[in-house]
């Protein structure tokens, strides 16, 4: 007995020693990783919540913690499901931080804890989101056309959908020919894109150019961009990510990409302050914040901040049938076009069968002549990986297409953990791939999207 209490008085005290160091560690460690860490944990959490309808825990468990930094494993979240707010803390106690659902915005972090200016941004009510004739076979509506089978044994291969595959769309001829979903989601799940919303986001610029709203040349495009170096900076260099701005995109720790999702409540506003590093089209540089600013440009050239609000369903999304598509803004009522656009599989191949056909949607050209062509045409200064307008000329890694196979005139979407549409206009195919597969396993969707040409030739 006395030996059976010994054992337990030492891992008791061992337990406290284990705990007063966590404790200690947790309150030397920079406050602003902590920070970021419960800004992404609470923002993801309702995002999904809210949009998709997921099990907080369950969000909080594959989406968050399983793919994370290992201080992921000590945040825990509360959801208020009558106020829609998600507060999100670090072993209970620290670091807290917030995020709310608004209606028609998604999700927003509100890392300045101020939820009353947070809600004053508020959507313009619409009419409900309907496709015209679910019966219609998609993309008309939600209707399911007969599946080639080449396809269905395809997408049985768990090595060409990957790990944590979540969703994978096949259009071929502008018809669905096959799909595929991982366990827990469905045609009906709204699944983020990461930056695959930078895509869409140019998209709505195309929108603008068409109205005559904005063109490609213009300068001062901003209050605080009015002198020099600053002055000179044209649009189409925001959208080849030719700049020049200083933005540091790397993740894991706190960088400009990172602070600017989780620590700051006007994104746009953080990002234009940035400082000039290189004369514009000499330098090609990866950056959220650039399209932050885009969209922050294209708001400013509607009348007013409720119908900037307003635009992306209006121009784009009702017109394409896109019913699931929310893209979210910032705490301050701001698109963040680089990062977060939630829409169903069904939804985000509809966009792809849109570039497909040139801007063109049920006969009326949306985007300008020529728009869709430049998405697809590579800088100089990106060595031939990007284009003039936020898509991507090669797939994920660092192979060429070619390596794979693949005609170089496929053309990419690509987001965070394994996010991708591939296009390749001749062969009017789409190729939708979701999931949570961090970059780290490797999975190149090159390979899926070779099969399935293949297979449909």
């Amino acid at each position: 007995m006395r030996l059976l209490v010994k054992v337990l008085r030492r891992g008791v005290l061992a337990l406290i020693t284990l705990v007063t160091g966590l404790i200690v560690w947790l309150s030397a460690a920079p406050p602003e990783l902590l920070r970021v860490g419960t800004g992404y944990a609470a923002k993801i959490v309702c995002s999904n919540v809210f949009l998709a309808g997921r099990d907080p825990q369950a969000v909080l468990a594959l989406d968050v913690q399983a793919p994370g930094h290992p201080l992921l494993k000590l945040v825990g979240v509360d959801v208020d499901t009558e106020n829609r707010i998600v507060t999100a803390r670090m072993l209970g106690v620290f670091a807290a931080s917030t995020a709310v659902h608004r209606e028609g915005l998604g999700c927003a972090s509100v890392p300045d804890g101020d939820l009353e200016a947070a809600l004053t941004v508020v959507a313009p009510e619409a009419e409900p989101r309907t496709v015209t004739d679910t019966g219609a076979p998609w993309p008309e509506g939600e209707g399911t056309t007969p599946v080639d089978g080449r396809i269905a044994t395809l997408l049985s291969d768990a090595d060409l959908g990957g790990p944590g595959m979540r969703a994978v769309v096949v259009v071929k001829d502008g018809r669905i020919v096959g799909e595929a979903y991982g366990q827990g989601f469905s045609a009906s799940t709204p699944l983020l894109g990461w930056s695959m919303a930078k895509t869409v986001n140019a998209a709505i610029v195309g929108r603008l150019l068409k109205e005559a709203r904005l063109g490609l040349d213009d300068t001062r495009l901003f209050p605080e961009w009015s002198d020099a170096p600053y002055a000179s900076i044209r649009l189409r260099d925001l959208l080849a990510m030719e700049s020049g701005l200083e933005f540091n995109e790397d993740y894991g720790d706190v960088t400009d990409v990172t602070r600017m999702l989780y620590l700051e409540p006007d994104m746009a506003g953080f990002s234009l302050a940035k400082p000039v590093l290189a004369g514009t089209g000499e330098r090609f540089s990866y950056a959220s914040g650039t399209s932050v600013l885009l969209a922050r440009i294209w708001m400013s050239r509607l009348p007013d901040p409720g119908q900037a609000l307003a635009y992306p369903r209006k121009a784009l999304f009702d017109p394409l049938g896109m019913a699931s598509a929310v893209l979210e803004a910032d705490a301050g009522g701001t698109f963040v076009g680089s990062s977060y656009l939630y829409a169903t599989a069904r939804d985000w191949a509809r966009f792809g069968q849109f570039l497909v056909d040139d801007g063109v949607w049920n006969g009326e050209r949306l985007l300008p002549e020529g728009f869709v062509v430049a998405m697809q045409r590579p800088t100089t200064a990106s060595g031939g990986r990007y284009t003039e307008i936020q898509a991507w000329q090669v797939g994920p890694g660092d192979e060429p297409d070619e390596r794979f196979g693949l005609t170089p005139e496929t053309f990419w979407l690509l987001g965070h953990d394994g996010q991708a549409v591939a296009i390749i206009p001749s062969e009017r195919l789409v190729v939708v791939r979701l999931g949570l597969t961090p970059s780290k396993l490797g999975y190149r969707p090159q390979s899926l999207v070779k099969a399935v040409a293949d297979a449909l030739r």
